[in-house]
């Protein structure tokens, strides 16, 4: 769960004056596991009929999505640490070799692995305003993007 600072407070170098409220989650990943939100996965499985899900929230944490090849038609939400940019790398690597790849992933167009994957997506979609993960009852503090990527004929 998120901290709001209201006094003044560095956070990531930022010096914040009294009476300013900042999310300090907006600056950690204190949290890799953002549950999907089943309105968002029902939507995007009715359009692309998945065939697998390399990243099920509810893993035993000895298993990764990572090791396997990714055929078919997947869904993915991946872990939001600095990992992410090899789940999208690989996600990217599938769909050359044949595999349409759907990812929910957080609008960060700031960082490398946007800039080098994300941006080569047959699709990218920004959602509208910021989603509710799992059982959320606030939303998140950051925006969400779908990215399709499509194998080339």
């Amino acid at each position: 769960m998120s901290t709001w600072l209201t006094s003044e407070a560095s956070v990531c170098g930022l010096n914040l004056p009294v009476g300013r409220l900042i999310n300090a989650g907006l600056f950690s990943s204190a949290t890799f596991d953002w549950a999907t939100p089943e309105a968002v996965y029902a939507e995007l499985n009715e359009e692309f009929h998945f065939t697998h899900d390399p990243a099920p929230l509810a893993y035993n944490g000895l298993w990764s999505g990572l090791a396997e090849s990714w055929e078919g038609t997947i869904f993915c939400n991946p872990p939001y640490g600095r990992i992410i940019g090899q789940w999208i790398q690989h996600g990217y690597e599938s769909s050359l070799k044949g595999a349409t790849v759907v990812m929910l992933i957080p609008s960060r167009t700031d960082t490398a692995w946007w800039h080098d994957y994300v941006m080569k997506a047959s699709e990218i979609r920004f959602i509208r305003g910021r989603l509710k993960f799992g059982g959320a009852t606030i939303n998140a503090p950051f925006p969400s993007a779908v990215i399709v990527f499509k194998s080339s004929p």
